[in-house]
């Protein structure tokens, strides 16, 4: 668990140097299509990320509440999946 959080950490720190680097081309008026390019880079980067970030939740936060019978606790994760689902879909 540790180390996949230091793995979740240095790789949102790699995304925050490529957006700092996307803000210099934009800066240095580089060609549209490079900065394009390092946009969707980053945007792939940050969706590996989310689907890290949402593996661990259902296998720790929700496996945990399935495995504790408490129904209302339960409810409350599927709710959270579903809020966060529906909220991408706008």
């Amino acid at each position: 668990m540790a180390k996949d959080r230091t793995e979740t950490i240095n790789r949102l720190r790699r995304i925050e140097g490529q957006v700092r680097g996307i803000a210099q081309m934009v800066a240095d008026d580089r060609y549209c299509m490079d900065i394009l390019h390092q946009v969707q880079a980053v945007k792939a980067a940050l969706a590996k990320v989310e689907s890290g970030i949402l593996k661990d939740h259902a296998a720790c936060c929700v496996a945990e509440a399935i495995a504790s019978g408490d129904a209302a606790e339960q409810r409350t994760k599927f709710n959270e999946l579903v809020d966060l689902f529906e909220r991408v879909k706008r």
